[in-house]
């Protein structure tokens, strides 16, 4: 689909990956995007003033709000899912409040706004994105409640796909390693910019692309996918 003249709709709009979605979009000419936000009142003026954009209130786990966001950004061709949240430790020691809480946002949170705008998506023939990341095909050391909430995604982006395809709509999933963000700012590694991951990403839409692998590192993820685990339990 073209994103020229179609409205849009980011969430976690705000900063990081989100905020580069928006940049994207407007640059690629959508009529209006619709930012997704917790908060309204705390967005910079350059995000808040601009006139193609309209700041929704919208907190992804409160399914009230979702619909409502659905209910007011009607026109919406283009749905990115791009909010999400993360927290380290043990799977076996670690806070399993913590690990809901990002079940309930990177998990049952995309699943409602996909559900919720699953009509206008239909009605314009139009695409949703999935920010998905490379870790949802590897399990890192304390981190593997968002690894396995990432997995999951990853799975409900192709069902999401099968169910919409009859009806036009492009399923996008998109993955990538290690991003210049908040989220990454301890890691000494290699980064790439959000811009990349977004400019990619909409490159995908526009022509047709379901699934987006923006670097080096998601490439070697999904393509590990058929190895053998060799991680075995120490005999000492």
């Amino acid at each position: 689909m073209q994103i020229e003249d179609r409205a849009v709709l980011i969430t976690g709009a705000n900063r990081g990956i989100g905020r580069a979605f928006v940049t994207e979009a407007l640059a690629r000419g959508a009529r209006k995007v619709y930012a997704g936000v917790r908060a309204p009142e705390a967005v910079d003026a350059e995000l808040a003033e601009n006139p193609r954009v309209e700041l929704l209130r919208m907190d992804i786990t409160e399914h009230g709000s979702v619909r409502d966001a659905a209910e007011t950004a009607r026109d919406t061709a283009l749905v990115i899912n791009n909010a999400g949240v993360a927290v380290f430790g043990s799977v076996l020691e670690g806070s399993m409040v913590d690990a809901r809480r990002v079940f309930e946002t990177n998990v049952f949170g995309t699943w409602a706004v996909a559900r919720s705008f699953a009509s206008s998506l239909k009605e314009h023939r139009g695409a949703l994105v999935n920010v998905v990341s490379a870790i949802s095909w590897f399990s890192p050391p304390q981190n593997g409640a968002y690894a396995a909430s990432k997995a999951a995604q990853w799975s409900l982006t192709n069902s999401m796909r099968l169910e919409l395809a009859p009806h036009g709509v492009l399923v996008q999933g998109v993955h990538f390693g290690a991003v210049d963000t908040d989220f990454a700012k301890d890691y000494t590694g290699p980064k790439i910019t959000a811009d990349e991951v977004a400019t990619m990403s909409l490159e995908g839409v526009e022509a047709g692309r379901t699934e987006v692998l923006v670097d080096e590192p998601s490439r070697l993820a999904k393509a590990a996918l058929t190895d053998v685990p060799d991680v075995a339990p120490s005999n000492g």
